[in-house]
Order: C-alpha cells, then structure tokens, then sequence
C-alpha cells in the first residue's frame, strides 16, 4: 500500500502556494506576492506565475519547450497581478500562448510560451562542466552570516535566508558579495533543489526552475568588475529580458546545477547566459537574461 506523500515544509509550501493562482475567468488568473529582497515583485516569481497561467491553457499533454519574456515595469509585492492568457496558436505539435501581467491596469511583465507534444529525435548535448558535489558545499545558513558586516544592512542575512527559505541554494566558489573590489572570472556555479519534495507535475517543476533562474543569474556580470550586488549596495539592477530554453524532463526536487557566465556589458546593462545540469550531467535548461546593471550616483 503506497503511502501518501509527506505535507512540503512549511517554506516550500509557501512558494508552491504562491503558484497557484486563483483562476477568476477562462483564461484569466490572478497572483499575490511575497516579500521581495528588494522593494518590488522578484522577476523569477512574476515569470513562474506567468508560466503556471500559461500551463493551465494548454493540454496535459504537452510540456513548456521555451519562455521569452519581458520585464515592464516594476511590481508592487503588495497589490495583486493579474494575469491575461493569449491563445495563439494550437497546433498538431505545438501550442503557443501570450501572458500580460497586469497591476492597477498597467503591464508589468510579458510572457511567450511555447509547449510541445512529446516526440522522438535526434539528440546531442555539451558536457556538463566540472563541479564539486553539492553536500560538500557550505549551506546558506552556513555561508551568509560570515559576511554580515559586508551587508548593506543588518538585515539583509535574514531577509536573504526568508526569500530562500524555499530552496536549497549552495555556491560552488565565492559569491559576488564575498570578493567584492576584486574582479574575477565573469563565470559563477550554483546548486540549487528545494527543500522538500514535489508531486510529480512536470510542469511544477519547470515552474520553479524558471522561478529560481532569476536569483543567481547575474551574478556573473557583478564578478566581471568586482561588484558585491544590491547586498553590498554598489550597483543597482534589476532584470530586462528572460529566456529560458527546456530541453530534457528534470525535478526541481533533484540537485540541479545552474553554470552561469558573462559574455558582455555595456550601456548599464549586462548580458548573461546559463546551463541548468541535472546531477547526473543531462542538459536540462538554457538560459538567457540581460539585466539592468548601474553604478548608483553619488552626490556631490
């Protein structure tokens, strides 16, 4: 007799609850928001609960193959967003839908999706890069306090360890914020996996991938000129565009790892690209994100 599965902890149950969105029409949905790091809505969640929008439009059975979006305008994490589904296309192997998300009657963020019907092809992949394994790394409760007197407040160890409460998280080398004033490798690693375990929806799981690929993406960027982040307060950023490429079935609930690099910056913006592994070295996700990066001004 199978067992039902355990409850999620109470974090992940949190996040999972903030993808579910209340359906209010046919094909439109309403969100709420959690607090953010920083004051307005965190890009991942927009983009995942534009994605959940987006799956509940299209048949069982075909899964996200890729995402395009645009981030408009800063959210608010205080009021609701609602968002609108497009069906454009659906076709004999792909379905296409449109998401505007909106607040107080202005767009915030738009999405393209693009699902297919499962089938068999050709196939090939990179090889996964090299990396440590995930156990040996230091957690986050482990690793942020040892920089709290870098922080820009005294807070932000907390507020950091609240909005990852949900995720697992590990650094393979050295933060942005550990090194800052020292530019490095525009290239950075992370494991990630949350913290709990998930039903076996493939479409949650691309969810909170999406949702995670936000967090770390940019990070690259800031080691590229020794910048410690928003953390630190020596830049001020926020994300541009999000694509995301979905290859090969993964859990989110499986150590994955994120290899991130900064191919270039310029104009306060900066380009960086990801590969998302599962552990055992399948290609699972592409990623692709420019992002606002600006040296705050200083007064005279």
């Amino acid at each position: 007799m199978n067992e039902p599965p355990a409850p999620a902890p109470a974090p992940l149950q949190d996040l999972l609850d903030l993808l579910d969105l209340e359906r209010i029409e046919e094909d439109i949905f309403r969100g709420t928001s959690r607090p953010a790091l920083i004051p307005r809505v965190f890009g991942g969640q927009v983009a995942a609960q534009a994605l959940v929008a987006a799956g509940r439009t299209v048949p069982d059975d075909r899964f996200p193959h890729s995402l395009h979006a645009y981030f408009l305008r800063a959210g608010d994490p205080g009021a609701p967003i609602v968002y609108t589904v497009d069906r454009i296309r659906d076709g004999r192997s792909f379905t296409t839908r449109r998401v505007v998300a909106v607040q107080r009657g202005r767009p915030i963020f738009h999405l393209s999706a693009s699902f297919q019907l499962h089938e068999e092809g050709l196939e090939h992949q990179e090889p996964a890069p090299p990396a440590p394994d995930p156990l040996t790394l230091p957690t986050a409760a482990e690793l942020l306090p040892r920089y709290a007197d870098r922080f820009a407040g005294p807070d932000v160890v907390e507020r950091l360890l609240e909005a990852r409460a949900a995720v697992d998280l590990r650094y393979v080398g050295d933060p942005p914020f550990a090194r800052y004033g020292e530019p490095r490798e525009p290239r950075s690693q992370v494991w990630f996996r949350t913290n709990g375990k998930l039903a076996d929806d493939p479409l949650l799981h691309v969810c909170l991938a999406t949702y995670v690929s936000d967090m770390t993406l940019l990070d690259s960027v800031l080691l590229a000129h020794g910048r410690g982040g928003w953390v630190v307060g020596d830049v001020v950023g926020a994300s541009l565009d999000h694509a995301m490429w979905f290859h090969r079935p993964f859990r989110a609930d499986e150590w994955l790892l994120y290899d991130q690099e900064s191919p270039t910056s310029q104009g306060g913006r900066g380009l960086a690209r990801g590969r998302i592994f599962t552990e055992g070295g399948e290609l699972a996700v592409s990623v692709i994100q420019e992002g606002l990066v600006r040296i705050p001004r200083t007064r005279d």
